[in-house]
């Protein structure tokens, strides 16, 4: 339902009409003609006039729907959100009656079950312009009500509300208040309000809508509610200010769109404020307003927030991501021991600035791909074939390396001009390699998520350009503490054994880490670009193995030979491997796909709802898959009757994971919720599960509460 200016008209006429009879009539002393209450638990619906009778000669009646909604109770509005439906009243029963006006007031924002919808609570009163048949005579007003109500179930009601008006005169100031009051919130045009829309695009896609609008006197706390006809959902705005508060930029993502898409209609609220326009469509979506008077966190919640990122930076060291890179250094550290504390610092100190380097330029791309309207995210590049594919040869070359198969080195005149003046080994050649290892750490870092990880780069992501540059600098000095440590201790790398025969051993036991890294990255790649892509990069690594062993001798090169054929056929088993369906290797677990809307209607009918966020490069999401969620006891609390356990893939670009995720405040994975009727705002786990906080949310979730969702 879309609006019109026949609406704007009506609540226009409405709302004065009932002012005057509000005010220049005080003194009357009449009961208003009223309906007999429909009362249940969660609502009494009554209808009400202004008026106790038609005056002689009268054409309008003003009146209203009210309703009484109970604690925790909410009913929609015209357009209802993500879930829900609007109340509707057939008045074919009626008499006398030509038309009846039915007036929505500004609606409120409400969340649950991570869903936004739209509506009222507490009491709303729907004014109704009502045009008589026959002016002056007698009028029955017979209204046949459908509507929804929510808390943590939700139960729709169908009633009969009929009221008889006789002729006479006479005015109730009290009902004629209450109906005026609720009349003046019904949007206008903007020309009472001072609200206006500059501007709105819709993307190629119908995956988001950008509106900018002015207010006047500025905006206070502004909210957008579009409407793009049945079936299409809008979720939470990201709304900023610009031009001193009176410039506002939105824009909301489209969760679903219906099959047809009429006019767009979009409702601006500013506290006591509200206007609704009809925008014509522009192509060009304008970038959003980086206002210094934008409201952002203050600095010393910067400097809190920034040594959690450093704290979660640091325990980064110990996630599965990054220990084959750490092994890669744990190998040049054994090669350099022997040398002067300035050349071990220096290589530890360039190590740490490769992080760094790498942390600042995944902070421009991500302040770029944000100004672009991208979707941005903690270890999203993982889901591009191409960085996968690089990835994958870089780690094939280092495992070969360690495996002895070749030797990469600087030719001889480059490291006679980069040696150092002590007539040492090429130092330079040798920072170089300290930097890039630096790098491939913090590449390697990205696909996974630590404590105190997400909250540090939900902050940023939902902050200033200078929070994004802070959050992701501290990062990366979290990163790099242990290769700082040792710069500002050299001596602790003399401490490590003396070089030996036991070095081949652990050059191999490294080779294979980084090997098995590898044949992690060719599983990601099948799943974001399909086997293809898979068979074609491993012949691709066998080949650079191949061209590179042929600086050896040939007893060497065979020994490459069979190195390679033995890698591709390691790296190509999961393309020709089926999954076991027998009985025994089944999880107890059945997981459902995600569907964002259906988890309301299932917390609704009294289930708890577990949601699990994954991606095949998680690998944090592999170990708690693996430890926890597919272990006793959780297993068989998901398999539990009453409980849904539900699954997103994330390997690939998805916006409506993106989306549910950014409504979380986290933008990386993995990510788990639970709901229930005890949590119907879901329940939020920690990035690193354990059986008993799975199990202590699971309880929470099934309680019935008292505190209802607002």
């Amino acid at each position: 339902m879309t609006y019109s200016i026949r609406n704007t008209i009506g609540q226009g006429l409405c709302a004065a009409v009932l002012i005057a009879m509000a005010w220049l009539m005080p003194a009357v002393s009449a009961t208003a003609a009223t309906s007999e209450s429909y009362v249940s638990t969660p609502i009494s619906a009554r209808l009400i006039t202004a008026e106790d009778a038609v005056a002689p000669g009268a054409r309008l009646i003003s009146a209203g729907l009210e309703l009484t909604l109970s604690k925790g109770w909410k009913t929609y509005w015209r357009s209802p959100g993500e879930v829900g439906y609007p109340p509707t009243v057939d008045w074919a029963g009626s008499g006398n009656i030509a038309d009846v006006e039915f007036l929505w007031p500004a609606p409120e924002r409400f969340k649950a079950f991570g869903i936004e919808n739209f509506g009222y609570k507490d009491t709303v009163v729907f004014p109704l312009l009502v045009t008589l048949e026959n002016p002056g005579e007698p009028a029955t007003l017979s209204g046949s009500v459908n509507l929804l109500v929510c808390s943590l179930v939700c139960t729709p009601h169908e009633f009969e509300l009929n009221l008889s008006l006789d002729q006479g005169t006479g005015i109730d100031a009290d009902a004629a208040r209450l109906i005026s009051t609720f009349a003046a919130r019904v949007p206008d045009d903007g020309s009472a309000s001072g609200l206006s829309v500059e501007t709105a695009t819709l993307d190629a896609d119908l995956t988001s809508l950008i509106v900018t609008a002015r207010s006047a006197t500025g905006f206070q706390s502004p909210d957008i509610f579009p409407e793009l006809g049945a079936g299409t959902a809008f979720g939470a705005p990201d709304i900023r200010l610009g031009d001193g508060g009176k410039l506002m930029w939105a824009k909301l993502p489209i969760l679903a769109a219906g099959e047809t898409l009429p006019d767009l209609s979009v409702t601006l609220t500013d506290g006591t404020l509200a206007a609704t326009f009809q925008p014509g469509l522009s192509d060009v979506a304008p970038a959003p307003p980086f206002a210094l008077d934008r409201i952002v966190p203050g600095v010393n919640e910067l400097a809190w927030i920034a040594l959690i990122a450093v704290l979660g930076g640091l325990i980064l060291n110990i996630m599965p991501c990054v220990l084959p890179v750490l092994s890669i250094k744990m190998s040049s550290a054994l090669k350099i021991s022997g040398q002067s504390h300035a050349r071990i610092r220096g290589g530890f100190l360039m190590t740490a600035l490769g992080v760094l380097s790498f942390m600042w330029l995944l902070a421009g791309a991500t302040l770029l791909a944000r100004q672009l309207g991208l979707s941005v995210g903690w270890g999203l590049q993982f889901q591009n074939p191409v960085f996968l594919v690089v990835m994958i040869l870089i780690l094939t070359i280092f495992a070969a390396n360690f495996f002895g198969l070749f030797e990469i080195s600087l030719p001889q005149s480059w490291q006679a001009k980069l040696s150092r003046a002590d007539g040492s080994a090429s130092s330079a050649g040798g920072y170089t390699g300290d930097f890039a290892t630096g790098a491939f750490a913090a590449v390697l870092a990205t696909p996974c998520s630590a404590p105190f990880l997400g909250t540090a780069v939900a902050f940023a992501l939902a902050g200033r350009p200078v929070d994004i540059f802070v959050i992701f600098t501290a990062l990366g000095i979290g990163l790099a503490l242990p290769y700082l440590l040792i710069a500002a201790a050299p001596g602790l790398v003399k401490k490590l054994p003396k070089p030996g025969k036991w070095m081949v051993w652990f050059k191999l036991v490294l080779g294979s880490l980084l090997a098995l890294t590898a044949a992690w990255l060719f599983w990601v790649l099948q799943g974001v670009g399909g086997s293809t892509a898979m068979l074609v990069v491993a012949a691709g690594a066998a080949l650079v193995i191949l061209l590179l062993s042929r600086l050896l001798p040939l007893p060497a090169r065979l020994k490459a030979l069979s190195l390679a054929s033995l890698v591709a056929a390691t790296l190509l088993t999961p393309v020709f491997l089926k999954p076991d369906t027998s009985a025994s290797a089944k999880v107890l677990t059945e997981w459902a796909t995600f569907d964002r809307s259906a988890i309301a209607r299932l917390v609704s009918e009294g289930q708890v709802v577990f949601v699990d966020i994954t991606a095949d490069w998680c690998l944090t999401c592999k170990a708690n898959k693996a430890l926890v969620l597919e272990r006793e006891p959780v297993a068989t609390a998901l398999a539990a009757e009453g409980v849904t356990p539900m699954q997103a893939d994330w390997t690939r670009p998805d916006e409506s994971i993106s989306r549910y995720l950014a409504s979380f405040g986290r933008y990386g994975i993995p990510f788990n919720a639970v709901y229930g009727p005890g949590a119907p705002n879901g329940i939020t786990l920690p990035e690193i599960l354990n059986a008993e906080a799975v199990l202590d949310a699971l309880d929470a979730a099934k309680q019935q509460t008292t505190a209802l969702a607002n």
